[in-house]
């Protein structure tokens, strides 16, 4: 399945202003340097644009749930770098005991070492998602023939694994290249970013990383949190198991309802 695939306004203005630049240079050449200037600042741009994990500069990005999740007190809760066989299984008992839904974003390599933990994602009504098969920290590098292979194979272990395709994609740290928008096309994939970052692969500090996620927390939030690669509090306790009960009794107290992404389009 692939769908139409159209360059976001910013990459066709790129390609007008590339074209642009060889014509003026060939009309009269000693518009090059203007011309090549232009050029470089040009991809600076989009340089820079592929470091922001949150902009819409290189194709649709979904950074805040739609509005008809917001009118309904929606948030999603989503959680990277999984399946993690010591710390899933406990954030798994943690959202059930809160009623809570989430979306798992799963690497490829990991979901064949556990793919029982996988399916009980699934069993248990939360939704597994596509990380990348490598988990690559050199993707946003990536050409777009190994971007598609690294993808396709996270999404077809995943469909194996869980009998559910995944809807949304994440690259590793949220950085990429104006490659990955075509590629996602291609694969019928959306980009998925988030409106909170706690930085809980790096911060240990229970209070900190709660202070990130909660501060100004309103409907429509899209959350970030790590059950793979999840800093140690302290006490030497993954981050997130020591954070998910008091966000979730925050969410409860502020009567809003942790979803999935899927659920938040409907």
């Amino acid at each position: 399945m692939s769908r139409p695939w159209s360059p976001s306004p910013f990459l066709k203005a790129s390609a007008v202003l590339h074209a642009g630049a060889a014509v003026g240079a060939a009309v009269d050449p000693s518009t090059w340097p203007w011309a090549l200037g232009a050029v470089v600042a040009n991809h600076a741009v989009i340089t820079t644009a592929g470091l922001l994990p949150r902009t819409t500069l290189l194709g649709p990005n979904l950074t805040r749930l739609p509005a008809a999740a917001q009118a309904r007190g929606e948030v999603a809760l989503t959680i990277d770098d999984g399946p993690d066989p010591k710390v899933t299984p406990q954030v798994l008992d943690l959202l059930d005991a809160a009623e809570a839904r989430a979306t798992f974003f799963c690497i490829g390599w990991r979901a064949r070492l556990h793919p029982a933990l996988c399916r009980e994602i699934v069993a248990r009504g939360h939704r597994v998602e596509n990380h990348g098969d490598s988990h690559s920290n050199a993707f946003s590098l990536f050409g777009p023939g190994r971007m598609r292979a690294d993808i396709a194979a996270a999404q077809a272990t995943l469909a194996d694994i869980t009998g559910q395709a995944p809807l949304f994609f994440r690259p590793t740290a949220g950085l990429r290249n104006p490659f990955l928008d075509p590629v996602l096309a291609s694969l019928d994939l959306r980009l998925a970013a988030w409106t909170r970052r706690p930085y809980d692969t790096r911060d240990g500090r229970p209070e900190r990383v709660l202070a990130r996620l909660t501060r100004g927390l309103g409907a429509g939030d899209i959350l970030l949190m790590h059950d793979g690669h999840a800093a140690l509090t302290p006490d030497g306790l993954p981050v997130i198991l020591s954070t998910l009960p008091v966000l979730l009794q925050s969410l409860g107290a502020q009567r809003l309802r942790p979803v999935t992404l899927q659920q938040s389009l409907q």
